[in-house]
């Protein structure tokens, strides 16, 4: 693999990077490769409090700035995004080896500044009558103040997209963390903060493992966590905070239904199941529709254009503009998503179509598995209902739109639900009885700042993006002025 972007890591607090490392060393491994590439200098107790007690003096530098400074920074800030989109994709590809067509996740945080820029300079607050009285009566959005954002490694440029962006657009500093499986682009956008004058320290960026994950979260200046990431973890972040009742969005897993009708395109339908199922980061995302449910009438027309569509896509190293499909994040990954298509051949969960393996030859020291899928899967088996997080696809059969509702919804999980239909009025009909946060009708899933997102049951709560996305980064005040 190329190395035209540098590849060393650090912490970047009060606008400077050091190496310091209180929480130790983590010896990063290129997924494509299997091979050592760079150290990630690890945020302990320490380096957390330094980071908290430079966002805070950041932060009131912030919101001593006029509104209109303040937007402008950030769209100077989108500007200066937008001039270094092919280096922030080429460190997408170094952090975890996501292929360069599909790394540009820097576009999207380009769009997401831009938008909340907008809202810097808006009203964020009303004035309301109140009974019995003449009083002046305001409600006011206020920024928290400190927020801490935590990114999973699988996409910590969507996150800074989808969290910092409005965090700073209501007047918040933020700290944000991301894995120390994929450090490289988080840190080069905090430099980029710096780069586009923003105050030292309002964006600090700590790479970190769980006793600095854990050390953010228990922070008392942290006054609301943003996590993304899997539910065990969520879990562990939501006891944490508990203690000095700090608020949490969670955004989490998902084993999302992909729904083909009988009417569908059957065309487009395999193709954007494809890459929503196995291809798209290898299923390494909480987008991921692992679950495939296809009227019986066309599934077996389905099923042969689907294979054909995955069987075409082309392996190997990520930065071959060609390649669509990459290997997973790590060796342990890789043998627990092999441990899973292992038991559900020994469990007879369905009927294995294609994959199952390692990638072998010129690939075979790489994380590469195949991209696998099961037909007439039961859904109330563990391949359905655990997420796999890897590129393993189960597809399953509905006789009729109530079939098919029932079997969606049946699950612990409700982040996104696709549906492909010419129907227009099934289509309406249909997203309102699934159960997820996000429903795509003929489309995947493209996540935009004037969308919110965010699940339902164990896929978490709170919104990113949209005017809910904003307002999670605020606090309401009621100021009542007596007028006698």
């Amino acid at each position: 693999m190329s190395t035209a972007v540098t590849l060393s890591a650090g912490l970047l607090i009060g606008g400077e990077l050091t190496t310091r490392a209180a929480g130790g060393l983590h010896q990063h491994v290129q997924p494509a490769t299997g091979q050592p590439d760079f150290t990630v200098p690890l945020a302990g107790a320490s380096d957390i409090e330094d980071a908290v007690h430079s966002a805070r003096d950041a932060q009131r530098a912030w919101m001593s700035l006029t509104v209109d400074r303040r937007r402008d920074m950030l769209i100077d800030l989108a500007d200066v995004v937008h001039d270094r989109l092919d280096e922030l994709a080429l460190l997408n590809v170094h952090d975890y080896a996501v292929p360069i067509s599909f790394a540009g996740t820097g576009h999207m945080l380009e769009w997401f500044l831009r938008h909340f820029a907008g809202y810097v300079d808006k009203p964020h607050g009303i004035s309301s009558p109140v009974n019995a009285s003449f009083d002046v009566n305001l409600i006011e959005r206020e920024p928290y103040g400190v927020v801490g954002v935590i990114t999973p490694w699988n996409g910590a440029l969507a996150v800074a997209a989808s969290c910092v962006a409005p965090a700073l657009a209501a007047g918040n500093a933020v700290v944000l963390k991301p894995s120390e499986l994929a450090p490289l682009a988080a840190l080069r956008f905090g430099e980029l903060c710096i780069e586009a004058g923003l105050p030292p320290g309002l964006v600090n960026v700590v790479p970190a493992a769980a006793e600095g994950g854990e050390a953010l979260v228990r922070h008392t200046g942290i006054r609301k966590i943003h996590f993304t990431g899997g539910e065990a973890t969520a879990r562990r972040v939501l006891a944490a905070a508990a203690l000095d009742l700090t608020p949490v969005v969670a955004e989490l897993g998902g084993k999302s239904a992909n729904v083909v009708f009988e009417d569908a395109d059957l065309d487009v339908a395999a193709a954007m199941a494809a890459h929503q199922g196995p291809l798209m980061q290898s299923g390494q995302s909480c987008a991921c529709a692992s679950r495939v449910l296809v009227h019986e009438s066309v599934y077996d027309a389905f099923v042969d254009k689907f294979l054909n569509t995955i069987g075409g896509a082309t392996v190997g190293d990520p930065l071959d503009p060609t390649v669509v499909f990459g290997p997973v994040i790590s060796e342990e990954s890789a043998n627990r998503i092999l441990g899973v298509v292992a038991d559900a051949v020994s469990q007879q969960a369905g009927e294995l179509l294609v994959g199952g393996n390692r990638v072998g030859g010129e690939l075979a020291g790489g994380f590469f598995v195949e991209p696998t899928v099961f037909g007439d899967v039961d859904n109330g088996s563990a391949l359905a209902q655990v997420e796999t997080f890897g590129p393993v696809v189960s597809l399953i059969r509905f006789r009729d739109e109530g079939d098919a509702m029932r079997i969606a919804n049946d699950t612990p999980y409700g982040l996104n639900a696709f549906v492909h239909t010419r129907d227009l009025t099934r289509a309406h009909r249909v997203a309102r009885q699934l159960e997820a946060g996000s429903v795509w009708i003929n489309q995947i899933s493209l996540m935009s700042p004037q969308g919110p997102y965010g699940g339902y049951k164990n896929s978490g709560f709170g919104r990113t993006g949209g005017l809910d996305g904003l307002h999670e980064f605020t606090r309401v005040k009621n100021i009542r002025i007596g007028m006698g």
